[in-house]
């Protein structure tokens, strides 16, 4: 089952967080619920990053955080690649 995964505003969805995000039909409801800025830090937090480990505990941590109704990364400054 192919479901789609919406993407933030100045970045698409990567190919491992899709993967993540449709493990379950509620957490790809969760985050196409989100708003599209909202989702943009999320990738944007998630891609940020040097280590390929340390990109796989922030795909983990989005995925319980915006199942526990997190909106948006804690502590994280905002995308510097977003426009406007």
């Amino acid at each position: 089952m192919t479901k789609r995964i919406f993407g933030g505003v100045a970045h698409t969805v990567p190919a491992d967080l899709r993967q993540a995000l449709v493990t379950t039909q509620r957490l790809g409801d969760l985050w196409n619920g989100l708003t599209p800025l909202a989702r943009n830090e999320w990738i944007c937090w998630t891609i940020s990053v040097k280590k390929p480990e340390t990109r796989k505990q922030h795909i983990e941590r989005l995925c319980a955080d915006i199942s526990k109704g997190k909106k948006r990364p804690c502590c994280w400054p905002g995308c510097p690649h977003r426009k406007g």
